[in-house]
């Protein structure tokens, strides 16, 4: 009796245990929500909102998912800095500013190598024949952008400082006006704003990471925060964004009339932007790590940084792994 009165209180224990974890597992996302970051660049963040992809996904665990627009990349920090936002896609310098200001990100995906995602655009009929020519010159740029960092690197390949120009410093949207009113005489920018100037005002492109043999790789970056509390919300977070990617690959004409009317931009705008800079959502490989680290030691010799980082501590595989892991099984076991 007392053999089989203490199997009873066991089970009881346990039973109250295994309820309380099941318990505990689900009030753990009650009441989150998931604060995401986007820019105007085309790309699955935009496309998964656009379909109502993350709502979709998240309203199954109780979560809600709260959209903030921002103009550029810097801004995604100061709002995680201050506990306002959990994701993000960003470029390569927002990153390094951010790691050398102690803000507490991780990046957990490579979103693009950025090869022709960035470059410095000079108005039509423009007498600036190469990069020499930018000395003296009024340049729009938003500061600490990837837009940024590649007109540092730019100037420096044509052996000059930044002392040599006159660096103006705009958001996009100011900026564009400033170009295009010919306020400014180049302007260091992004996609799509690069194939909606070279198309529609016929804007030359002096140089850009491939001409430059430059990456500007792009990140998905998480507050480490989130992280730490909501792995499994975290993988989540890039199962969703996959899944936009691989639709968009799979269904381009499509993406790109969803991308038109979202933004207001004609369709061979976008098909442009999105060929010349392809969405990824893949492990940050060595290689990118030692680009990133070259920026960043370049930046911190430039002054543009104060402290010397290591980019490897930022980078964080261990969600994406598992986000295409478990793709791959849930691809597996859906077709056999």
């Amino acid at each position: 009796m007392a053999f089989l009165l203490m199997i009873g209180l066991i089970s009881f224990v346990f039973g109250c245990s295994s309820e309380n974890v099941a318990t505990g597992s689900k009030k753990k996302t009650e009441n989150v929500t998931i604060r995401i970051g986007i820019q105007q660049s085309l790309g699955p963040l935009l496309l998964a909102k656009e379909k109502g992809w993350f709502e979709k996904e998240f309203e199954k665990e109780g979560v809600k998912v709260k959209w903030t627009e921002f103009q550029s990349g810097p801004p995604h920090f100061e709002a995680m800095a201050s506990n306002n936002l959990d994701f993000g896609a960003v470029g390569n310098s927002p990153v390094i500013s951010a790691q050398a200001a102690n803000i507490d990100f991780k990046e957990i995906s490579k979103s693009s190598d950025g090869l022709k995602g960035d470059a410095i655009l000079i108005p039509k009929g423009s007498k600036i024949k190469d990069l020499k020519d930018l000395k003296g010159k009024k340049i729009a740029v938003a500061k600490g952008s990837s837009g940024f960092n590649f007109l540092y690197e730019a100037l420096q390949h044509a052996g000059l400082k930044a002392s040599d120009v006159e660096m103006i410093q705009l958001q996009p949207d100011e900026a564009q006006a400033a170009f295009e009113t010919r306020k400014v005489d180049a302007w260091a920018i992004w996609e799509p704003y690069i194939s909606y100037e070279t198309i529609k005002n016929k804007a030359k492109v002096l140089a850009d990471g491939e001409t430059l043999h430059v990456y500007s790789p792009g990140f998905v970056i998480a507050r480490s925060g989130f992280t730490k509390e909501h792995p499994d919300l975290t993988v989540q977070f890039l199962k969703v964004y996959e899944k936009a990617r691989r639709w968009q690959n799979e269904h381009f004409d499509e993406a790109v009339s969803i991308y038109a009317e979202a933004k207001k931009l004609d369709k061979e705008v976008v098909a442009q932007a999105l060929r010349n800079n392809p969405a990824l959502n893949e492990p940050i490989t060595d290689d990118i790590i030692k680009a990133q680290q070259k920026t960043a030691d370049f930046q911190y010799s430039q002054k543009v940084i104060k402290t010397k980082i290591d980019t490897s501590k930022v980078v964080d595989n261990q969600f994406i792994k598992k986000a295409l892991q478990e793709l791959k099984k849930e691809g597996e076991e859906k077709n056999g």
